[in-house]
């Protein structure tokens, strides 16, 4: 599954955008940033969290740390990142290339509100090696992400 069901997804609901395969790892935002030649803040990391007893997928800028208060408070539990076998199974994608397109079946979306700091964003396209370049509005209007403020800036104080 994984790039391939990505492809798919974009071919149906947004011909327009083209995977980036920078055939090198951007499998983290340290890499995925040197790959694109871009500030690591506007890499669109794909947080799989477990929710209560649901999963939910959490798009933020790529130097953004998760707030357990925050998202305990926005979301109605406290979140535990998922194990890397369980975000395979639940997303399709490997770890280092979850993203919210091409899911298997529908997973809630959220985009933080950390994303708007920036005119594009770059969310990983199902691949350790593939990415994707739109505007923060679009991803969320793509995916059906609600907006939330769950993270903290590293230069913030949780």
């Amino acid at each position: 599954m994984s790039e391939e069901s990505v492809r798919a997804f974009f071919s149906a609901t947004a011909p327009d955008i083209t995977i980036i395969d920078q055939g090198v790892s951007t499998a983290t935002v340290t890499e995925a940033a040197a790959a694109l030649g871009v500030e690591p803040a506007r890499i669109a990391k794909t947080l799989s969290l477990r929710v209560g007893d649901g999963v939910v997928l959490v798009c933020a800028r790529g130097d953004a740390r998760l707030s357990n208060g925050k998202a305990k408070a926005a979301l109605g539990a406290k979140p535990r990142m998922l194990h890397a076998h369980e975000v395979e199974e639940l997303t399709g994608h490997p770890v280092g290339g979850v993203c919210p397109f091409g899911l298997p079946k529908p997973l809630p979306v959220y985009c933080d509100v950390s994303l708007r700091d920036f005119a594009t964003v770059f969310p990983a396209a199902g691949s350790r090696t593939a990415s994707v370049e739109l505007t923060p509005l679009r991803l969320a209007a793509l995916t059906g992400a609600a907006w939330v403020d769950i993270c903290v800036l590293p230069d913030q104080a949780e």
